[in-house]
C-alpha cells in the first residue's frame, strides 16, 4: 500500500491505495494561501495519522509515498523548482521532507504529469498512446504520456501547456479584436484568467444588459463560475467571454497536435466541469477549423474520467512504478 499526496494551489488531498486505480481512503482539505508552504506541511503532518485511522490501516503497511505537486519540479534533486501560487515552496526538498516525516521513500512529480499518468493507466486514455493531458482549473497544466510513461524532457518538466505564448484576441459582435502583446494560455483561459478577463471587460465595456454588470458594482470580483452561470442563463456578453477563452484554448490545442500528434487529448480540472455543450463541443469545432490538416483524423478530445481524485491516483501509480 502507498500514500499519495496532491498539493495544489487551492486543494490538498491524501489517499491510500495500491496504485491500481482504486482508493482505500481519501482525506481532503483546502489550503490557506496566507499560511504558505509551512501551513500545508502542517496540514500534511496532521492528516497522515487521521487518514490511516479512518481507513483502519497501520503505518507499517505503507511501502512509500508518491507526490503530485502543483508546479515544476526537478527530477534529479526531487525538489520543487517553483510554485506560481503559494509562497515558500521554491527550492524545497519535498520528497526528502516527506521521506523523513514518515520514514519511507518518496517520489515527486508535477501534478498535471501524474494526473495524465492516471488517466492513461485507468481513465479516459486507457489503452491509447500518446496521451496529452490538460488540466484547466485555477491554472493550466499539461502532461505527455507515452506508452504509460510520463515524458519529462531533460528532467525539469515538459508539456507545460499553460505557458504557451498566445497572441490574444476577443470575439465581440462577430468581430475579432487583436492584442499585439502575447500572453500565456494560463493568463487567458484558466479559471482565474477567465474571471480576470470578464472583470476587465465588464468594467471597460459596461454591458448593462449582462448579468455580470451588476455583480461588479461595489467592487465585487467575478469568478469563472459567475461567467459560466451567466452563460447558462443566456447572457450573450458572458458567452462572448467564455467563447473567447475556448477559442484561445483551441489555438494551444492545435499547437500540441501539430507538434506531438497525440492519439487522445484528455481534459480535466474544475473548468472542464463546464461540460459538453459549453466547453467540449465548441472547443472541438474551433480545433477542427484550425488543426494541421494532415493530422485532422488522428486525434480526439475527451473529458477526464477520474474526477477530483485524479492527481492522487497518479501519485499512487507513480509510487508503484518508481518504488520497490
Amino acid at each position: 500500500m502507498y500514500l499519495g499526496i496532491e498539493i495544489g494551489g487551492t486543494k490538498l488531498q491524501l489517499g491510500l491505495g495500491d496504485g491500481d486505480g482504486d482508493l482505500h481512503a481519501l482525506w481532503r482539505d483546502t489550503v490557506v494561501l496566507a499560511d504558505g508552504a509551512d501551513g500545508i506541511r502542517r496540514q500534511i503532518t496532521l492528516a497522515i495519522p487521521e487518514l490511516l485511522a479512518s481507513a483502519k490501516r497501520n503505518r507499517n503497511e505503507l511501502r512509500g509515498v508518491g507526490i503530485g505537486f502543483g508546479g515544476p519540479v526537478d527530477d534529479a534533486t526531487c525538489t520543487v523548482i517553483k510554485s506560481h501560487q503559494i509562497a515558500g515552496w521554491d527550492g524545497f526538498p519535498l520528497a526528502d521532507w516527506i521521506a523523513d516525516l514518515i520514514g519511507l521513500p518518496a517520489v515527486l512529480g508535477n501534478d498535471a504529469d501524474v494526473a495524465g499518468l492516471a488517466e492513461a493507466l485507468f481513465g479516459a486514455g486507457k489503452g491509447l498512446s500518446p496521451i496529452f493531458y490538460i488540466t484547466i482549473g485555477s491554472g493550466i497544466g499539461g502532461g505527455l504520456i507515452i506508452n504509460d510513461e510520463i515524458y519529462r524532457g531533460w528532467g525539469r518538466g515538459a508539456a507545460e501547456f499553460g505557458h504557451l505564448q498566445i497572441k490574444t484576441f476577443w470575439l465581440r459582435d462577430s468581430k475579432t479584436l487583436i492584442d499585439d502583446r502575447p500572453k500565456t494560455l494560463e493568463e487567458l483561459a484558466s479559471g482565474w484568467g477567465i474571471a480576470k478577463t470578464a472583470q476587465q471587460s465588464v468594467l471597460s465595456e459596461k454591458p448593462i444588459r449582462s448579468l455580470l454588470y451588476p455583480m461588479v458594482q461595489g467592487g465585487r470580483k467575478l469568478t469563472a463560475k459567475d461567467v459560466v452561470n451567466a452563460v447558462r442563463q443566456g447572457d450573450a456578453f458572458a458567452e462572448s467571454v467564455l467563447r473567447t477563452a475556448i477559442a484561445i484554448l483551441a489555438d494551444g490545442v492545435c499547437q500540441v497536435i501539430a507538434l506531438l500528434s497525440p492519439r487522445r487529448i484528455v481534459i480535466g480540472g474544475g473548468v472542464a466541469l463546464t461540460g459538453e455543450e459549453l466547453l467540449f463541443k465548441p472547443l472541438r469545432l474551433f480545433v477542427a477549423e484550425r488543426v494541421f490538416k494532415p493530422f485532422a483524423d488522428c486525434y480526439d478530445i475527451v473529458p477526464a474520467a477520474l474526477g477530483e481524485e485524479v492527481v492522487v491516483h497518479g501519485a499512487l501509480a507513480l509510487a508503484r512504478k518508481r518504488l520497490p
